[in-house]
């Protein structure tokens, strides 16, 4: 598919080419000029009348009286030689290609004995427009392999300049992809891109994940690995739809406080869809669209910043699906509305939080949009992947001593990814060590059913729209890779399936992934995979994929995986060792927990943000807990420059409020630890969300992580700290009356004078634990 730029890009081009051949320039656009008149697109007589009639209005507007007596005639002809120069760059433009252009250009430069190859040589890349700096690294490609050793260091030069100039300027992204793409790699990017601008970090990622695995690695030999079928929207497109829809106005969103930027989004929302795109590029979309077909689409956000090292931004901008089943109008409009959500949320105020707390506020974020075929297959109305998941180079949170950091993990769910990466409601993932595939965080068959995936996210054919439906209303005997998924709770026994399963009894089926882990080299490969993937990236790296698998004819599996995405994976910074004291003072221990550490340190924490599980659970209405989430994220702002953790029930930042307080990123930014409290009393389970959108905020942010089981008879959770100590929240922010109890500032000296919180976390031993320690300076135990 081709998707060539507009008339303006392409007016830009030619003025580019030209400007390479100043003593040439009059002679190329002579024979330009012979081509628009032979044409019979314009002819010469109101051609030169044009050239004349614009030549006096320009001396008009330099306030000649009398044009043809007031200047000399040297001066008249140099302004009617550019006019003419002018209007012959816009009308080829409009009427010709760039390749009649260059073949216009090889001509005249034949006429006078030039040497065509030598002269592309000649050519500055990064001055160039992108057509001569493709033509000059192909003309290098071309050559002899002797003749070619002396020009690798130009190749690599117009090869930069390339990835610069489509994908991203990014020193340590261009510093990688420089070795793995080839000119032809280059080539299809920029014919599968609609506009100017990069196509930014997502599509970079995603793009050079797969060149390093289909060059180096030997996955292909029993796997196949692809990448969905993907076009490029610039990024420059976005900066034209602000103009044309006159929405800088909005721009200075990211100097405003908190509280009104979230304010103002319903409105810029608003305005953003009610933008219209530039006809010329809503044509190409339409173009898209027709070759596409049926096929239902994914519009990700790709922006400039996104997927970048140590600015993931990982579900801070919109993607939208884009079911893709109405009218051709109606999947326009679908189209165009996905991408007016995805430019809209560039201003969102949790994105741009995100940036502010990384330094990034000042820069100059611009939108591109990678648009892909949703990978997936028909099942009775449904579209959706046997399987889909993230997969991280490096397990930061190890549940069991045995397993190997360095060999990753994996969150898997049948279905759309998206309940691999959100940090969705009542749901689990499958999460893997790739270490140990088949070693659980939990083993009872009762917390196996409990900690299984629940719903699935696909796509309703026959209704055109993207659902959440319970996994027993969709899965059922007929579907193929059923073996591979699901397993058949028999009274507290999971069974495997050997033959097809006859039963009609969904709900006795439980989503586990234990056949494609016993059956497929699935682990092997993700381990593989990634462990060549950090080596080349020279940095731990998370991938977002889906795969499917078949039975060839022999009854053998086929395992294909499809790589979505890839990108720098958030870490936690490294921390002094740190050993916990041998017996402490229970006295001292505020908490202790058992439940999935990570390693590091926190000293001199004065203040603790404390939810009580009880009064949240007494806010009855959404709004309530809304309202709660933006009270916390005021007294985030407030104890800006204090150390704090925030404690509280359930999942911090679900999206179902009965599960957890549903703070954003934007609420909880400055804490330094998030705890979570689990248990049959709260009536939550403890379920970490490694891997989701939600942790990587943390670990960028050096947030750590906890959680809390209050059943469990090893953890401890000092009452009399969280509850009696005295409540400085009035001093910092105003709270609303009905929100009194359901939120606590607690300082440490309040509960023992002149004393902190000292949190050690210790991974090799599986525990943390919250200390209480005098202000004085004090040696710790190393």
């Amino acid at each position: 598919m081709n998707l060539q730029s507009s008339h303006s890009n392409e007016m830009l081009n030619i003025n580019l080419a030209l400007a390479q051949y100043p003593v040439l320039s009059g002679r190329i656009r002579q024979q330009m000029r012979r081509e628009l008149f032979s044409s019979g697109m314009i002819r010469p007589n109101e051609f030169e009348n044009e050239v004349r009639m614009l030549a006096v209005q320009s001396q008009e507007r330099e306030g000649l009286r009398n044009p043809y007596n007031e200047e000399p005639a040297e001066m008249w002809e140099v302004r009617v030689t550019r006019i003419r120069d002018h209007l012959t760059d816009v009308a080829f433009s409009q009427h010709f290609s760039f390749e009649d252009l260059e073949r216009i250009i090889s001509d005249v430069l034949g006429e006078r004995g030039i040497d065509m190859v030598g002269l592309m040589l000649s050519l500055n890349p990064e001055l160039a427009p992108l057509e001569l700096v493709f033509e000059q690294a192909l003309t290098i490609e071309r050559m002899p392999e002797a003749e070619r050793a002396k020009y690798e260091a130009r190749l690599l030069e117009t090869k930069v300049v390339l990835i610069r100039s489509l994908i991203s300027d990014q020193l340590r992204y261009i510093n990688v992809a420089k070795k793995w793409f080839s000119i032809a790699d280059l080539q299809e990017i920029r014919m599968r891109k609609i506009g100017p601008g990069r196509i930014g970090g997502k599509a970079a990622g995603m793009l050079l994940a797969h060149r390093i695995l289909s060059q180096v690695s030997s996955i292909t030999r029993d796997t196949c690995l692809t990448t969905p079928e993907s076009y490029f929207i610039g990024s420059d497109v976005f900066y034209t739809f602000m103009s044309i829809n006159n929405l800088f106005g909005w721009n200075d969103q990211k100097y405003k406080t908190e509280t009104e930027m979230r304010a103002d989004f319903p409105k810029i929302l608003k305005d953003f869809l009610d933008g219209e795109f530039r006809p010329d590029v809503l044509a190409r979309f339409e173009t898209l669209l027709d070759q596409v077909g049926k096929e239902p689409l994914i519009a990700r956000s790709s922006s400039l910043l996104e997927d970048n090292f140590g600015t993931a931004f990982a579900g801070k901008y919109e993607s939208v699906f884009l079911p893709n089943q109405g009218t051709r109008q109606d999947n326009i409009r679908a189209f165009t509305d996905g991408l007016r959500r995805i430019y809209a949320s560039t201003l969102n105020p949790n994105a741009l939080l995100y940036r502010r707390s990384r330094g990034l506020q000042d820069y100059d974020e611009r939108m591109g949009v990678l648009i892909q075929t949703v990978q997936g297959e028909p099942f009775d109305q449904y579209f959706l992947p046997h399987g889909a998941g993230v997969a991280f180079s490096r397990n930061l949170y190890r549940w069991a001593p045995q397993i190997r950091r360095e060999e990753g993990f994996v969150r898997l769910v049948w279905g759309l990814g998206t309940r691999a990466v959100d940090r969705v409601g009542n749901d689990f993932p499958r999460l893997i060590a790739l270490s140990h595939p088949h070693l659980r965080p939990s083993t009872d068959a009762k917390s196996i059913r409990r900690y299984s995936q629940q719903y699935v996210d696909l796509i309703d054919l026959k209704e055109n729209s993207f659902k959440t439906m319970p996994v027993v209303d969709v899965i059922n005997a007929n579907y193929e890779p059923l073996r591979y998924l699901a397993q058949v709770d028999e009274d507290g026994f999971f069974s495997s399936l050997r033959t097809r399963y006859i039963s009609d009894e969904n709900q006795k089926l439980v989503i586990t992934f234990e056949e494609l882990l016993r059956r497929t080299p699935f682990a092997e490969r993700m381990r593989e995979m990634l462990r060549l993937l950090e080596k080349n990236y020279e940095a731990p790296v998370d991938l977002e994929f889906t795969f499917s698998v078949h039975d060839d004819s022999q009854g053998k599996p086929e395992l294909c995986i499809t790589i979505l995405q890839c990108r720098p994976q958030s870490q936690l910074q490294a921390t002094a060792a740190t050993i916990l004291p041998y017996e402490p003072d229970p006295e001292d221990v505020v908490f202790e927990t058992r439940f999935v550490v990570p390693e590091g340190y926190l000293e001199h924490v004065d203040y603790v943000v404390f939810v009580p599980p009880e009064e949240y659970y007494k806010l009855k209405s959404m709004n309530q807990r809304t309202d709660l989430a933006r009270l916390i994220g005021r007294l985030n702002a407030a104890l800006e420059k204090e150390k704090f953790i925030c404690v509280g029930p359930g999942r911090w930042g679900s999206s179902n409020s009965d599960l957890g307080v549903p703070i954003d990123y934007g609420d909880i930014y400055h804490a330094r630890a998030l705890i979570e409290l689990a248990g049959e009393k709260i009536g939550l389970p403890p379920e970490p969300s490694l891997g989701t959108h939600f942790f990587q905020d943390l670990l960028e942010a050096q947030i750590y992580p906890l959680a809390i089981h209050l059943d469990h008879p090893e953890n401890i959770f000092r009452r009399k700290f969280f509850y009696e100590t005295p409540d400085r929240l009035s001093e910092w922010v105003t709270e609303p009356p009905e929100l009194a109890t359901s939120l606590r500032l607690i300082r440490v000296h309040d509960y023992r004078p002149d004393s902190h919180l000292e949190i050690i976390m210790s991974d090799e031993k599986g525990v943390a634990v919250g200390l209480l320690r005098p202000n004085q300076p004090e040696t710790r135990a190393l």
